[in-house]
């Protein structure tokens, strides 16, 4: 009788088990801005990193029915865009967002690269682009509400959602069904902002825009340079010693952004270096995240699993 009772049990929790998680394509068809002969996507050699995409997808996290909030997140793992620091950065994010009662869907975006892209320096954008059109054009499906749909990026990922928060208004995808590509709101760790000499993470700088860039292009992707009034409210946070990504990036559009009236908030940590969510519990990272949301009435209310 045991064995039927704990056969019956499991059988009830499969269903629940295999829709927690769905990988879907970000792209039905055809992938814009790519190369003929594109190289398949392959994973890092160490654990939970991955070093090229070439077919962008999006991994799907939903809260368990009855918690849904409404609101939901793209995140953006960090990596230089040369890597995907997708499980920590990602998937763990995602997990936490979700049990909070926030729809995470973990962004596997194209990493720039000549080989395999027409315009490496907008292929990451067009992905970002597409999956915020994805998840509106969802929401319903999803349990969503589209007014509630954010965007959250570490290191250079967080550069990916700045630059998504601050260059909505021309469409660099097919959105003939004119969606609107303004994240309702952007929370950025440890993010790359400027594309700047002495400010920017260089090698973010020459992943993304090449070893050249133009003036006129390093000002195009300095995030801080392109906010304003309509820039989506803001949640960053930074730890003062970061010897990779200076702090000065977060404290620098977090100043753009108080001078435009766009409600920001700050979080400065004075240790922790880059990366500190790496070694930190999500739980403990991401509650003043969860309290700022309940601010902005995004959540209505903090749910603890």
């Amino acid at each position: 009788m045991q064995k039927v009772c704990r056969l019956l049990i499991i059988l009830f929790w499969l269903p629940a088990i295999a829709s927690a998680q769905e990988i879907i394509k970000l792209y039905p068809g055809a992938i814009p801005n790519s190369r003929q002969g594109k190289l398949p996507d392959i994973a890092a050699p160490y654990s939970g990193m991955i070093n090229r995409v070439t077919i962008p997808e999006m991994e799907i996290y939903l809260p368990q029915k009855g918690n849904e909030t409404g609101a939901a997140v793209i995140v953006c793992p960090g990596g230089s865009y040369k890597v995907l620091t997708y499980e920590a950065e990602g998937v763990r994010t995602a997990k936490e967002l979700a049990k909070n009662g926030i729809a995470a869907f973990v962004l596997k975006y194209r990493l720039p690269d000549d080989s395999t892209m027409i315009d490496k320096k907008i292929g990451p954008l067009q992905d970002a682009q597409q999956a915020i059109r994805l998840v509106r054009e969802n929401a319903g499906k999803w349990s969503i509400d589209t007014s509630k749909v954010g965007i959250m990026g570490f290191s250079a990922g967080g550069h990916l959602a700045a630059t998504l928060a601050t260059h909505y208004q021309q469409s660099y995808i097919d959105n003939s069904d004119h969606i609107n590509l303004r994240p309702a709101f952007v929370i950025l760790v440890y993010p790359v902002i400027s594309m700047q000499d002495g400010l920017t993470h260089k090698d973010s700088r020459t992943n993304l825009l090449g070893k050249t860039p133009s003036k006129q292009t390093i000002d195009l992707f300095s995030n801080e340079l392109q906010a304003d009034k309509n820039t989506p409210p803001a949640y960053i946070t930074h730890a003062g010693d970061d010897k990779l990504v200076d702090v000065d990036n977060s404290i620098a559009f977090y100043e753009k952004l108080r001078h435009n009236n766009v409600p920001a908030e700050l979080h400065l940590f004075p240790k922790g270096g880059h990366g500190f969510v790496l070694r930190e519990n999500p739980a403990t990272w991401m509650k003043p995240l969860f309290t700022w949301m309940k601010n902005q009435k995004l959540i209505t209310e903090q749910i603890h699993n």
